[in-house]
């Protein structure tokens, strides 16, 4: 038989025609705690059920995942095609599915292995092999490599980035058919609060009421409400809080350091209120959403009902001050008044904590509407040159082509520079949409991320969901171990700023590579690997 195997770089996307980069490695230097990961791209001649097994003194800590292909008729914008990889519709290789017993050997094509070495806080520095062999019960064995990791001396550093893509517990539900927040919910809520820690995020939305994202004007998403209201005869209302608490330990126990709760108004001009649901003389039913005013009397009454009580309720469980507030998300300058109105109907209740909301102009900030805006990375220059403070930013499906993102029409060598990118320009914080959202467009149908890639041709492929749904629960994508490498790139640099100051590790980058902005950098895998072998190297001779 006809089996060619070749190692290569994290950074290949391995296309089935074989049309793609091939980086060739061997070996890597790794801090300890930190995670690695690399490919085996291989294709065969022969179809066969082969089993895969790993020989190295890291024992556990090594896994092996297969790289599997999903569709994609949007992988960017028509006006995005610019330093993208492949823009025409077709076979993506992303998610990373779990390998049992048994692995299936597929003919014809170029498919690849992603082996990952989860490296402990508290190993010993030095050299650890990872053998990966491939063997068939009548072909033998068709394939044995070997790949060094050079562990240093040095831990990588705890996250201090604030990281949140938003975590959509309705698509988990409408995705499995099951009731929202059954036993069965619950438990898959948590596996992907889990897989949501793996991508780097440690900030979750939480759904007091169902967040009005992404919604239809006049539409509805699947009620995901964690506050159950009862509204009284004489317009008094009630609040139990226990799937809220629920929500809360579940998500502390996995990790979760912050939580954002759900905008308290609409998208794109916070002019009217979320869906509400409430009991109302035995009935349930919505009693606030679209047609509801959102600094409206009625409303306004209702939280003036609502948030103390629930304030009282996240100081009851210490989270006081790691929870953030919303207003509305992306509100354009045209939109500032309906922003405003409903800003103060809730400014007085809120004033001791943080509100953080994705817009992009800087007239907001400027007129102190808000303390904590986050721009788009393709705005944030302007606030930086006029003064940003606690910088935060975003990126979504606007920000493509010469800018960072996690299409799939891009060069994973784009989405791994925002690492470099947060930390040369000392952002706190991170947002994204769309951590698992498996809706089209508006939500008007729900989809399979296995079928739609691209929320029905709206969004490019990769915009909308960073994680898959699968037997019992998420696994992950290329896309977010990529992201996940570029946080602990930002972690490495900061560990190299505790060496030598922050001042040095500027000079040392920007002699080496340039100035590395969020519109310029160094592109292509082989000035990424070039960089975080340079970073390594510069802790290596200064730990």
């Amino acid at each position: 038989m006809d089996f060619q195997i070749k190692q290569v770089a994290s950074l290949n996307r391995i296309f089935l025609d074989g049309e793609c980069e091939f980086t060739p490695v061997t070996s890597a230097k790794a801090l300890k705690g930190e995670r690695y990961s690399y490919q085996l791209a291989y294709k065969s001649d022969t179809r066969f059920i082969s089993k895969i097994t790993v020989e190295s003194e890291l024992g556990d800590a090594v896994s092996v995942r297969a790289v599997g292909n999903v569709p994609s008729e949007l992988p960017c914008y028509p006006d995005q095609t610019e330093y993208c990889e492949r823009t025409a519709a077709g076979l993506f290789p992303d998610v990373l599915f779990p390998i049992g017993d048994t692995h299936f050997i597929k003919p014809s094509k170029w498919f690849s292995l992603w082996v990952t070495a989860e490296i402990p806080k508290d190993i010993k520095a030095g050299n650890y092999d990872i053998t990966v062999k491939i063997s068939g019960d009548e072909e033998g064995e068709v394939a044995c490599e070997t790949f060094t990791l050079t562990v240093l001396d040095a831990v990588l550093p705890e996250q201090t980035l604030i990281n949140t893509e938003w975590f959509h517990s309705d698509c988990i539900a409408d995705y499995y058919n099951v009731p929202v927040f059954s036993e069965e919910h619950w438990t898959l809520i948590e596996s992907f609060m889990k897989a949501f820690i793996r991508c780097g995020n440690n900030m979750i939305l939480t759904p007091v009421f169902t967040p009005p994202l992404d919604t239809k004007i006049g539409g509805e998403r699947t009620t995901v409400q964690l506050v159950d209201v009862v509204k009284k005869e004489n317009g008094a209302y009630s609040f139990n809080f226990d799937k809220f608490r629920r929500w809360v330990r579940l998500a502390l126990s996995c990790g979760i350091k912050y939580f954002e709760i759900s905008h308290l108004f609409s998208q794109w001009g916070a002019f009217a209120a979320p869906k509400v649901m409430a009991e109302v003389d035995g009935e349930y039913k919505r009693i606030f959403g679209w047609e509801t005013e959102a600094a409206g009397e009625e409303y306004s009454a209702f939280l003036h009902a609502f948030l103390p009580e629930l304030i009282t309720v996240i100081k009851e469980l210490g989270i006081e001050g790691i929870t953030y507030f919303h207003v509305s998300d992306e509100p354009s300058d045209e939109q500032v008044g309906s922003y405003s109105k409903a800003k103060n109907v809730i400014a007085d209740l809120l004033k001791d904590f943080p509100i953080i909301d994705a817009l992009s102009e800087y007239g907001f900030y400027e007129s102190g509407l808000i303390k904590q805006p986050v721009p788009a990375t393709s705005s944030i220059d302007e606030f930086i040159e006029k003064g940003f403070e606690n910088r935060w930013t975003y990126y979504c499906c606007g920000q493509g082509g010469e800018l960072s993102n996690r299409f799939f029409a891009m060069p994973l060598s784009a989405t791994k520079v925002i690492g470099a990118q947060l930390y040369l320009h000392d952002i706190k914080g991170f947002l994204q949409w769309g951590f698992n959202f498996y809706n089209s467009a508006h939500s008007l149908r729900h989809i399979s991320p296995y079928e739609v890639t691209d929320a029905d041709c709206a969004f490019p492929s990769g915009d909308s969901f960073l994680v898959y749904p699968y037997d019992n629960g998420a696994i992950m994508s290329v896309r977010g171990e990529v992201f996940f490498d570029a946080l602990q790139e930002m972690r490495a640099l900061q560990l190299l700023e505790e060496c030598i100051g922050k001042e040095a590790v500027v000079t040392a980058l920007t002699e080496k590579f340039g100035e590395i902005r969020f519109r310029s950098y160094p592109r292509g895998t082989e000035n990424m690997l070039s960089l975080n072998g340079f970073i390594k190297d510069m802790i290596e001779k200064n730990i």
